[in-house]
């Protein structure tokens, strides 16, 4: 998979806030999902003892959701933690794993926000425009906004407003289980993005690509657990 360089990564705090509002602008937020093949998730593991981390880049088939491709990597983490700038942190781990995979995916979810985030930047709309690819922040936690507790039934959703700007939705997956915060990532709408979590996920809270990236990070998948991906 490609990864399009639009800047570098040794930058200095306010470096990377002015890329974040730079890049912003740049976020698209027309859909261009058609109906996907290959849907991918990614996730990073951290280990802060150590100060390494894990990204993966898992692809699954759709509608099966069957895993094809599974990729990761385990590099030293180079920017420090700093809330609102996780992307600067984890971005080059999860693109280091993306450019590993052999099949390309039409949309990806990420473990993290999109256009949910102060800056209108967060870590699934950096890399869905350095990946130029249909991208769609699938947050566990609120990173910023407001919004009202939605419906107990899966599918129920609230609408996460940040100074009066609609900035995502918090998307009941499971009965009885915390919202996702769902948000525009790059080349999908606010709607579509919901559709596709909701199409992804299959009894977990957590949608099915997200799920498996996951374990992944955590060392718990292997590429031999794939299907080929012509099946």
């Amino acid at each position: 998979m490609e990864v399009h360089n639009l800047h570098g990564w040794q930058v200095s705090i306010p470096q990377a806030l002015n890329i974040q509002r730079e890049l912003a602008a740049r976020v698209s937020r027309i859909s261009e999902v058609g109906e996907p093949r290959f849907i991918a998730g990614v996730d990073i593991s951290v280990n802060r003892a150590r100060g390494m981390a894990t990204g993966a880049a898992v692809v699954m088939d759709y509608p099966a959701l069957k895993m094809v491709e599974v990729k990761t990597v385990n590099e030293k983490l180079a920017f420090p933690y700093i809330p609102g700038l996780l992307s600067f942190r984890e971005s080059p781990l999860v693109l280091a794993a993306c450019e590993k995979l052999t099949v390309t995916p039409d949309l990806i979810l990420v473990d993290g926000q999109g256009l949910a985030h102060p800056r209108r930047l967060g870590l699934a709309s950096h890399l869905g425009l350095l990946l130029d690819t249909p991208a769609i922040g699938c947050a566990k936690s609120r990173l910023c906004g407001r919004h009202e507790a939605p419906a107990s039934e899966p599918g129920s959703s609230a609408e996460l407003v940040a100074n009066g700007e609609l900035i995502g939705a918090v998307l009941r997956t499971k009965a009885d289980a915390s919202p996702l915060y769902i948000s525009i990532g790059h080349k999908v709408d606010l709607d579509t993005a919901v559709q596709w979590v909701l199409a992804c996920c299959r009894g977990y809270r957590i949608p099915e690509p997200l799920r498996f990236a996951h374990l992944a990070a955590g060392g718990n998948l292997k590429q031999k657990e794939c299907v080929p991906a012509h099946e």
